[in-house]
């Protein structure tokens, strides 16, 4: 396309996400919640005509890490930094034969155990390490240490990077997953049956998991606050038919201690905090508004009460929409591409006024999801997000 961008790529994000029209709608591409399965990737690397060795970013959701080519010809925004594991932790992946199948086994830091069949497509928890504890034994349980400098060592020199030698907003990658991870180690049935049952127990947990994360987020800001633009932290709290557990455990329970960990992270950059959910969660918006969150992914319009022209309406001017760009779950991957065209173009049109928006699937591209699909998706964001764009 010959369109003429006036901006550059960090100067567009930091337009849209403080509720600016910029040149044109940024595009996003390659985090962990917008990023691309690699089988996917592969498929779009043979229809681009690429020859690429396809690096892994994330093992358990088999997320592609997209190459500097692929992101320029999709004039992605975006790109991201990341903390590493602690020195001392083997994150290997390991091959186990079980019942006559070979399956791949990751351990985590917390000791929740992920696995997938060989040929599989993404990891499940296969050991909840926590099922069977009580409020005593959190006590004596071997939390990871979320202070452990070794973490940071090297991401101010790959944010400096970034930040001196290209023109791209930068973000993080996810963190802050005060609520979820507390039910990958105990089970997300156990968990749901404990809200009731045990919430003791859940206040428990959840306190060492805010612990563990405001250690976290203050060597991690204390590295790189000053560099980066968007810190990406989540926890998914709704489904496809809206809220997945009582409302009022959120206000009374969760709420408390994710808007004590935004709070912190607000003190220690001037980033703007993107924070992450999928599902039909409009009527949790206001309380992460006041939370202190500036920007909502995935913006699941498919989902219960997430109609596009309602949210822009209600929320537009408070929160930043990141996402929504197309309906993921029936006209992505399986529509024909003059489909994808006019959806994007729908939702553009919806989301993009007065600025508060930044394009991208709604959450990461499944495999099976056809290449000129994909194409045009990106091509579509960025011929129709022109602010002078008739």
């Amino acid at each position: 396309f010959a369109m003429k961008e006036q901006m550059s790529s960090r100067r567009r994000v930091l337009c849209a996400i403080n509720h600016q029209a910029a040149d044109r709608v940024p595009i996003d591409l390659g985090g962990f919640q917008t990023g691309i399965h690699r089988r996917a990737y592969e498929a779009l690397l043979e229809h681009l005509g690429l020859e690429e060795t396809i690096s892994i970013l994330d093992p358990v959701q088999q997320l592609a890490r997209p190459s500097e080519a692929v992101l320029q010809r999709f004039h992605v925004d975006t790109r991201y930094v990341c903390a590493d594991a602690p020195q001392g932790f083997d994150g290997s992946i390991v091959p186990r034969r079980r019942q006559g199948r070979l399956w791949h086994d990751l351990t985590d830091e917390f000791g929740v155990v992920w696995s997938m069949p060989d040929g599989g497509m993404y990891m499940d928890i296969s050991h909840h390490p926590l099922a069977d504890a009580s409020v005593e034994d959190l006590a004596d349980y071997p939390f990871p240490n979320g202070a452990d400098a070794t973490r940071f060592a090297e991401v101010r020199r790959r944010a400096a990077a970034l930040r001196d030698e290209t023109p791209y907003a930068i973000c993080t990658g996810i963190g802050g997953v005060v609520y979820e991870y507390c039910w990958y180690l105990r089970g997300l049935e156990r968990w749901f049956m404990d809200m009731i049952e045990n919430p003791a127990f859940c206040e428990a947990l959840l306190d060492r998991m805010l612990a563990f994360w405001m250690d976290y987020y203050t060597g991690f800001m204390g590295a790189v606050g000053d560099l980066v633009d968007v810190v990406m932290i989540g926890d998914d709290l709704a489904g496809q038919h809206g809220p997945l557990f009582d409302p009022t455990f959120y206000s009374r329970v969760v709420k408390p201690r994710q808007k004590a960990l935004v709070q912190h992270i607000r003190s220690l950059t001037q980033a703007k905090i993107w924070y992450h959910t999928c599902g039909g969660c409009r009527g949790y918006i206001p309380e992460l508004i006041d939370n202190g969150v500036d920007i909502l992914n995935p913006v699941q319009i498919g989902a219960a009460g997430m109609d596009a022209v309602e949210l822009k309406r209600l929320f537009g001017k408070r929160i930043v929409f990141w996402g929504g760009g197309i309906d993921a779950q029936h006209v992505l991957p399986f529509a024909t591409p003059a489909q994808v065209r006019r959806d994007v173009k729908r939702n553009m049109e919806i989301f993009k006024p007065g600025g508060g928006y930044v394009f991208n699937n709604v959450h990461n591209i499944q495999a099976g999801v056809g290449a000129e699909n994909i194409v045009a998706l990106f091509d579509a964001a960025y011929e129709f997000g022109f602010y002078d764009h008739d």
